[in-house]
């Protein structure tokens, strides 16, 4: 008895320690506990079943639930990345993939642009593109997906006969085959079928058989609508639509020639008269005609409402917080005569110099203007300031004062007023500042500025006069207190200013610096000294040689 007693001990102990070694494996899954407080005296064991307990029946079970691995993701979605500091949204121009088509690392996905600059976005893995999160012209967000990448996926072989463009058709029937798909798939507005029908089935329509030996059309590329903002801005400046111009760039992109090329045989092909027109010919023809200069001026004031580029859209938001700065006006008359003079001294050397391909020919005007006002801000550093409001814990405003003169430079582009920023012209030179004007001119037109080549700017000038216009009034860039703006120069007649000859007239350029300038931290006294310290280097541009570095 005393045996039988003890056994049963030992069993409750050992069922005690096997449960405890369970509850602390298995916490993830276990529903309940067993304690020694609530459990039990086990039945006289069956010797059939005595070497097996009931912990140990149900312990196989639990723990394949608990080895259970779940099924690896292989669609892998990705997120736009940071382009610019600020920069929440930036709007898809265009993509260079779509779904089903195989992309590897580093492959271009689509092209963005931002607030200040348009930038191409690559893949971080190799893959299948299963989704497009944004059609080109919706606003993406940063940090959110916009492309499923599945990287253990492979293009099926319909998809990839989808992706591949079909062989050149010679024979007749099969041209009037591909025209009919044409006709039924390239416009994305809803076509009637019957519309489509008879459009095919018209006399008109139909394309006389051609010898076999007649060449055969380039078809485009994939990416034939495809092109940069520079070229799609021309291309609405001629009024062409840009999906029938013939691409001859990489994938049967447009390039600017073509679309001088495509407006130059539209504008060159004669004209049919009117006897010889057929009669669909005759309707497209009158209903273009409604839309001609020469049409019938209605005397009804009609409005269009054209929603903003992203240009503009930019410019709307910068310039409505940029007003929010009370702005002071300071202007006065630069003399330009001495400057002329070792311009042109200096071009000559320059042009006789054989300078490698690429380096700068021909200096302008802008690059001394440039150099003068970051000399000036050595002297008034409190120019290459910004004014802080929410960093301090006590609400006040302050000054944060910066080192480097980082001076951006108003830019007229094809896609509209960019400020590209020259880094650090303390450090450089009249011509490293030309070079790297010019790269920043060639980068601008075609609409390839990087957001480190848009940000960063400590001071800005604006050289309006380039264009025309003698007074500006600028307005003060956000982050910034002051800007400069140039107007145009002229010939105009002074009198001498060397002693004994002050009657004397002579012939003097003459240009305008209009200056602006954050009235809440800079007073009139400061604004005039500090111009006077630009206008005195201009027109003794010899003073710069000294401050060489």
């Amino acid at each position: 008895m005393f045996l039988r007693q003890s056994s049963r001990a030992v069993g409750r102990q050992e069922l005690w320690r096997l449960s405890r070694r369970g509850v602390h494996r298995l916490a993830p899954t276990a529903t309940a506990t067993t304690t020694p407080s609530t459990t039990s005296s086990p039945a006289r064991p069956n010797p059939a079943t005595s070497r097996v307990s009931p912990l140990a029946q149900k312990q196989p079970s639990t723990r394949r639930a608990f080895h259970a691995t779940r099924d690896l993701q292989t669609i892998k979605p990705v997120l736009l990345a940071d382009i610019g500091e600020g920069i929440v949204e930036c709007e898809v121009i265009q993509w260079f993939v779509e779904p089903g088509a195989r992309v590897e690392e580093f492959s271009p996905l689509c092209e963005v642009q931002s607030d200040k600059a348009s930038v191409e976005i690559t893949s971080r893995f190799a893959g299948v593109v299963k989704k497009l999160y944004y059609d080109a012209g919706e606003m993406a967000k940063v940090g959110k997906p916009f492309v499923d990448i599945d990287i253990e996926g492979g293009s099926e072989n319909k998809e990839v006969e989808a992706l591949t463009p079909p062989e050149p058709v010679s024979t007749p029937e099969g041209k009037q085959a591909i025209k009919a798909e044409a006709i039924a798939t390239s416009t994305p507005q809803a076509i009637a079928p019957e519309i489509k029908q008879s459009f095919i089935e018209a006399p008109w329509a139909q394309e006389t058989p051609t010898p076999s030996h007649s060449p055969v059309s380039k078809p485009s590329g994939k990416h034939a609508s495809l092109a940069t903002p520079a070229v799609r801005h021309l291309a609405k400046e001629l009024n062409v639509n840009i999906a029938e111009i013939p691409g001859t760039g990489k994938d049967g992109r447009v390039c600017k020639e073509d679309v001088y090329k495509f407006v130059q045989a539209r504008d060159s092909a004669p004209t049919p008269s009117p006897s010889a027109a057929t009669p669909g010919v005759t309707a497209a023809a009158s209903a273009a005609s409604a839309f001609s200069p020469n049409a019938t001026v209605s005397d009804v004031q009609t409005e269009t409402t054209v929603p903003l580029t992203r240009i503009q859209d930019m410019m709307f938001k910068s310039m409505t917080r940029s007003l929010n700065i009370p702005h002071f006006l300071y202007t006065d008359e630069v003399d330009f005569t001495s400057l002329v003079e070792l311009r042109a001294r200096l071009n000559r050397v320059l042009s006789k110099s054989g300078l490698p391909e690429g380096q700068v020919k021909k200096l302008s005007y802008l690059p001394f203007v440039i150099k003068a006002v970051s000399m000036a801000l050595y002297k008034y550093p409190i120019l290459n300031a910004r004014v802080d409001l929410d960093s301090n814990a006590n609400g006040k405003p302050s000054l944060v004062m910066r080192s480097q003169h980082n001076i951006g430079v108003a830019m007229d582009t094809p896609s509209g007023l960019l400020v590209p920023v020259v880094k650090n012209v303390g450090s450089l030179n009249i011509l490293s500042i030309a070079a790297e004007l010019a790269r920043l001119q060639s980068l601008a037109v075609a609409g390839k500025l990087s957001p480190q080549d848009m940000s960063g700017g400590t001071i800005t000038v604006s050289n309006i006069g380039s264009i025309g216009g003698t007074y500006l009034s600028p307005v003060i860039v956000e982050k910034e207190v002051a800007i400069l703006g140039i107007g145009r120069m002229r010939d105009v007649p002074a009198f001498s200013t060397v002693p004994g000859e002050e009657d004397k007239i002579l012939r003097r350029q003459i240009c305008n610096f209009s200056w602006s300038a954050d009235h809440r931290v800079i007073d009139g006294a400061t604004m005039a000294r500090a111009a006077d310290v630009v206008r005195t280097i201009v027109e003794e541009p010899d003073v710069m040689v000294m401050h060489l570095r």
